[in-house]
């Protein structure tokens, strides 16, 4: 039972401290100045309300049991708050920092006042258990003679693999990089989501079992029917790595690419590891297609790798500080948030639209509204790198989602543009061609609500199967697929692993 007057106590939310802006663009470390416990974190986990529903577990697609460890946050009991989260949670240090927190959104004492502090007593609690000597390895008390082969490690993988593992399953994880962690190495910087972090965990979960193969690339190096004659079971974790482009004039000039082209180099770079595509943002003008966390991670990025000007530019309008009508308590609502890297300087351009990608000033002056409203007329100068974007305001529209106003459109300097708008599904190139799994309507490789593909023994988790997500929906993905997988092996056709979701679950909230 948690202190029944503790949100009357103390009734406002305190974040951790961030580093000058001046001081952390000069480097890629965490850019908060503070970390783990701290003098204010056992009150402000009192303001938790221990309520009679608490929608706060609804709101996390892992189940956390929120408010129990939130009251053991608040008596200073840390073995047994980690104990509390590390049952319903692999890698809460990831999930702490890098998830937008649908639990908080959902907690009922945001309804009158800021919200209580979860993700800072979940990283609080996940810090103290490393430091205390908490966590430790978990391997099997026994082996099955089952084997298992996880493709891709990113938070589901990692996820799936870990559950089998301590299932006393031979687990074993193939990653195509040079280095763990999916999108997390190398897609996250540095400065929001430090590696060391990952690494510990690598480290752990070597120590209990699972095997990892760096510098594998299934469908090329081994084929996917090869593997699966290996392995009693594959699951798949490739995530959702194709990326959705803009189809406007100009897109084939020098200058233009995605950000996941841009965002791993520049962690690369970091690490001393050679870049694949060398791409930079030092001394140039750089306009980011994209309004989202890749958008501002870009943003960030570009920074501290000294560009002139960055530009950021959404296509939405801007969103309102306070949850609006049609996005009800306890859905998760779309909120502005400044983000770190929006601090540190940039501009962002809201309701904007792309129109086209041009070179030299006589060339511009030739694409009007017009010619850019039926997306024709892009051009390049002699050497073929863009040098300008031109952009045009739009507006909700009555026929369509927006409609682009005339005498609006202008010209924006761009030596660099990175395309930040999403992405479309999984590269399922090799898989369909050597193990023909069936893919949905998106492209995602299509499932049941066990996680099962077409191919017998073959599983999916992750963005691979549900699209683009979070990581805290890819690691409850995960954990629920290795009950699946688990059960697929076992003699009895049971198995004890808790499995969170199904694969058709979704968040809590409402289209737009």
């Amino acid at each position: 039972m948690g202190d029944p007057r503790g949100f009357l106590k103390v009734r406002t939310r305190r974040e951790l401290a961030e580093r000058p802006i001046e001081e952390r663009i000069k480097d890629w470390f965490d850019v908060h100045a503070e970390s783990g416990l701290q003098p204010w974190t056992r009150e402000q986990a009192a303001r938790c309300m221990d309520c009679g529903t608490p929608f706060c577990m609804t709101g996390c697609p892992l189940g956390n049991v929120i408010p129990e460890w939130n009251d053991l946050v608040r008596q200073g009991k840390w073995e047994d708050a980690y104990n509390r989260l590390s049952q319903t949670s692999n890698f809460p240090e990831f999930t702490g920092r890098i998830c937008p927190a649908l639990c908080e959104q959902a907690c009922v004492l945001g309804i009158h006042q800021p919200p209580t502090m979860i993700k800072n007593d979940e990283v609080t609690i996940i810090d103290q258990a490393w430091e205390l000597g908490y966590v430790k390895p978990l391997p099997p008390q026994r082996l099955t003679d089952q084997t298992v082969a996880v493709v891709g490690s990113g938070p589901a993988g990692l996820a799936v693999a870990q559950q089998l593992t301590r299932a006393g399953h031979t687990v074993v994880v193939y990653e195509k990089d040079d280095a763990l962690g999916g999108l997390m190495r190398y897609g996250i910087p540095n400065f929001k989501l430090e590696k060391g972090l990952i690494d510990r965990r690598i480290e752990q979960m070597e120590a209990e079992g699972t095997r990892f193969r760096t510098n594998v690339e299934i469908g090329k190096d081994i084929s996917w029917d090869e593997l699966r004659d290996r392995y009693d079971a594959v699951v798949v974790a490739i995530g959702s790595r194709v990326p959705r482009d803009m189809k406007i004039p100009g897109r084939e000039l020098d200058g233009i690419h995605f950000a996941l082209d841009f965002l791993p180099d520049a962690t690369r770079r970091v690490f001393g590891v050679k870049p694949v595509n060398d791409i930079t943002a030092k001394d140039k003008h750089v306009v980011v297609i994209g309004g989202g966390d890749t958008g501002s991670d870009c943003l960030g990025t570009s920074i501290r790798q000294g560009a002139k000007s960055v530009t950021v530019l959404q296509i939405m309008p801007k969103e309102p500080t306070s949850r609006p009508d049609n996005q009800p308590w306890p859905t998760f609502a779309r909120l502005y948030q400044k983000t770190t890297s929006m601090a540190e300087g940039g501009e962002y351009l809201y309701n904007t639209d792309s129109v086209n990608f041009v070179g030299s000033e006589e060339e511009q002056s030739k694409v009007t509204i017009e010619d850019s409203a039926t997306a024709e007329g892009f051009v390049a100068d002699e050497r073929g790198h863009v040098t300008g974007l031109k952009i045009v305001n739009v507006a909700p529209g009555e026929n369509g989602p927006f409609t682009r106003q005339p005498g609006t459109e202008r010209v924006i300097p761009a030596d660099l543009v990175l395309i930040s708008v999403g992405f479309l599904h999984p590269d399922t190139t090799t898989l369909v061609d050597q193990l023909p799994v069936e893919l949905d309507k998106r492209g995602n490789i299509a499932r049941n609500d066990n996680f099962a593909t077409s191919q017998d023994g073959v599983f999916v988790c992750g963005d691979a199967g549900r699209g683009q997500s979070l990581v805290v929906w890819a690691i409850a993905e995960g954990r629920s697929c290795a009950a699946a997988v688990d059960e697929y092996l076992s003699s009895e056709k049971t198995s004890e692993l808790p499995a969170p979701i199904k694969a058709s679950d979704r968040p809590m909230m409402l289209p737009r």
